[in-house]
Formats: C-alpha cells, sequence, structure tokens
C-alpha cells in the first residue's frame, strides 16, 4: 500500500507540474500576443492617418483653390446635418 500511495503522490506532483508548466506558457504567450497587438496597432493605426493628413496638406499646398473648395463644401455639409 505505501508504494501505491507513493505512485499517486508522484503522479499527482506531475500533474501539477504540467498543470503549471502549461499555464506559464499560457500566460507567456498571452502576454507575446497583447505586445503584438499593441505594435500592430500603432503602426497599423497611427502610420496610415500621418500618412493621410500629409498627402492632404501636401494636395492643399499643391492646389489651393481646390482644398478650399472642399472645404468650404465640407462645411456646409457639416452645418447642415448640425442644423437644430
Amino acid at each position: 500500500m505505501s508504494t501505491s500511495k507513493q505512485a499517486t503522490a508522484a503522479s499527482s506532483n506531475t500533474t501539477s507540474s504540467s498543470s503549471g508548466q502549461a499555464h506559464e506558457t499560457a500566460n507567456r504567450v498571452a502576454e507575446k500576443a497583447v505586445e503584438y497587438g499593441q505594435d500592430a496597432a500603432t503602426h497599423y493605426v497611427k502610420e496610415p492617418a500621418r500618412d493621410l493628413l500629409t498627402l492632404a496638406k501636401e494636395y492643399a499646398k499643391d492646389h489651393p483653390d481646390v482644398a478650399a473648395c472642399w472645404a468650404f463644401a465640407a462645411g456646409v455639409v457639416v452645418g447642415w446635418k448640425l442644423k437644430p
């Protein structure tokens, strides 16, 4: 009987050890996923927005009359939609 108790204790230690390793691995993978997600958000959200803003500024410098017409039209549409 003594050996079966030792075998059961060894089995439960192995189970808790592998469970602990799985938990640590899952935490490590989750941390890397969060880090990757934040990096992706920084690149795919901020960079294109900067690029579009830069392109709009360059277009406005090259074609100020067209940019002024677009700004006026956007103002009219926004004002019309916000009218009480």
